[in-house]
């Protein structure tokens, strides 16, 4: 929901930076803060989407409190830059939402690449991890509290939700969330993760976005697409105080799907594991095509 009329200031004041903000859950959740009264920095790859966000932003009224920045998340400096963009343009930093995701490497284990691994750990893992690393030290910094939220996946919570490499990657953000929010608690940084089911998104719904959007929602047991500003109230909810006595915790929003049970390679039989027809990576709304390379039936 990102109609202003319907927003109640919940982040007045407060400044925000969101990684893969220029589509998908990222972009929903930009608008959402921004809605809710917040100063948000948009960090994306992709310059394209960013030029659209800003412009969507400043048709709803919002130019004032918008600023884009080109991120490459698996780079520090680049990091660096999207929170001193924050802090330069708006007077501080309240919240940093690690959202930036690819679909990564997909195909058999056996025919993936440590290339493939390492394009997808880079943006999933390391970028979160940065993310975490220097949020935290200009929150300390400054002196005052923090919120990170990261992006997670229902695929690091069980086998058969996901790529084998993407589900490690993400596996691997739940456990840095919750190490990060033992380690930073006494600073009062609260770091929690998201774990999103089947959202429609540019990145996951490929080039035919209705039969993804009708599959993902008779794979689940809730009957309704999950969409992106399901995610940006989950996310408005942990950046807020009504959240202030969580931390470290992975929310799941999912529709219900790993209450039932993912079971990926039956409801998507020839789209993962090894009954795929394809190895490589694929890299969502980055604007770079995918790299891959057809398996021998």
């Amino acid at each position: 929901m990102t109609d202003s009329a319907a927003a109640t200031n919940r982040l007045a004041d407060k400044v925000a930076v969101i990684t893969g903000g220029a589509s998908g859950m990222g972009k929903a959740t930009v608008l959402r803060f921004l809605a809710e009264g917040a100063r948000v920095v948009v960090a994306d790859f992709n310059d394209q989407s960013g030029a659209d966000t800003l412009a969507e932003a400043a048709d709803r009224g919002w130019a004032d409190r918008i600023r884009f920045i080109h991120t490459d998340v698996a780079q520090e400096q680049d990091i660096e830059a999207m929170l001193d963009c924050a802090i330069e343009a708006f007077g501080g930093l309240d919240i940093v939402f690690n959202n930036a995701g690819v679909g990564g490497a997909i195909g058999p284990l056996t025919e993936t690449t440590t290339d493939d691994w390492d394009y997808t750990f880079d943006v999933l893992a390391k970028g979160v991890f940065l993310g975490i690393k220097h949020a935290a030290r200009r929150f300390a910094a400054a002196g005052t509290p923090g919120v990170i939220i990261n992006t997670a996946s229902i695929a690091g919570l069980s086998g058969d939700a996901g790529p084998l490499v993407y589900s490690a990657a993400k596996a691997a953000v739940i456990s840095m969330s919750k190490a990060a929010a033992v380690e930073l608690a006494d600073q009062h940084i609260r770091v929690n993760a998201i774990c999103p089911g089947f959202i429609a998104t540019p990145l996951a719904e490929g080039p035919k976005p209705e039969r993804t959007r009708e599959a993902f929602a008779t794979a689940q047991p809730w009957p309704e697409t999950g969409i992106g500003d399901h995610i940006a109230g989950t996310a408005l909810f942990l950046a807020t105080d009504d959240a202030r006595f969580v931390t470290g915790e992975s929310i799941v929003v999912d529709g219900g799907l790993t209450a039932a049970g993912p079971q990926l390679s039956v409801k998507f039989r020839h789209t993962s594991g090894k009954k795929s027809k394809f190895s490589g990576v694929t890299k969502g709304s980055t604007g770079e095509a995918p790299d891959l390379r057809r398996l021998r039936d």
